[in-house]
């Protein structure tokens, strides 16, 4: 996640294309249903209540929340233990260069 979009310029997931915003919501654990290597491949940028965040595990934008790993910890089957964040979320696709279209939850 190395830039800000300009909020000014970015629009919102309803009026952008399909193949320029990011899902509503994606996981990066392949064993979740909401996981999708080829979007995570483009690079997800992510903003949680105002603040680019680099350790969100999981996100939803519709419902307003975020998963981050919780310390070290680890479940039973190995799995990072997660705890969810609820906020504002926003994403975008890094590789759109400076202002990309972001997606976000319309108030």
């Amino acid at each position: 996640m190395t830039d800000t979009p300009n909020e000014d310029t970015s629009m919102p997931a309803e009026t952008a294309s399909g193949a320029d915003v990011p899902p509503d919501h994606l996981a990066i654990s392949p064993r979740s249903k909401f996981h999708d290597a080829e979007k995570l491949s483009r690079g997800i940028g992510i903003r949680f209540k105002g603040e680019q965040r680099t350790n969100i595990e999981e996100y939803c934008i519709s419902e307003g929340w975020v998963r981050v790993q919780a310390g070290k910890s680890l479940d039973r089957r190995g799995q990072p233990l997660t705890i969810k964040l609820s906020g504002p979320v926003e994403a975008w696709y890094e590789d759109l260069g400076d202002n990309p279209p972001v997606a976000k939850k319309e108030d």
